[in-house]
């Protein structure tokens, strides 16, 4: 088996030695904030419209440093570009933020 890398560097692998490559799956575009990537594959089948939206689009294809690839339904990305929504984020972190402010001297 040729195993090709990112770099242009390639290797071969005889059967007996296929236990040393590692199988790999794939990553969550939320696990990929931050990070950037050769080829981006962005599979685009459905989903709650909350998830669905311009900003989870340009994330995932501002990723990839040469190429994406976007596969799935045109509905879907037409529908992911139409959905600005920008959801509230609630936490209670202002609230931690005023209390510890009053126990400062």
């Amino acid at each position: 088996m040729e195993v090709l890398f990112d770099d242009g560097r390639s290797a071969l692998y005889e059967f007996s030695m296929l236990d040393e490559l590692e199988l790999a799956y794939c990553i969550s575009i939320h696990k990929s904030q931050g990070s950037e990537f050769p080829i981006v594959l962005l599979p685009l089948l459905g989903g709650p419209p909350m998830l669905m939206t311009r900003n989870l689009l340009y994330t995932a294809v501002t990723r990839a440093r040469k190429l994406v690839y976007i596969l799935g339904r045109e509905e879907c990305l037409g529908q992911m570009v139409k959905n600005n929504q920008v959801r509230r984020r609630y936490s209670a972190l202002c609230g931690f933020l005023r209390r510890q402010r009053e126990l400062l001297p």
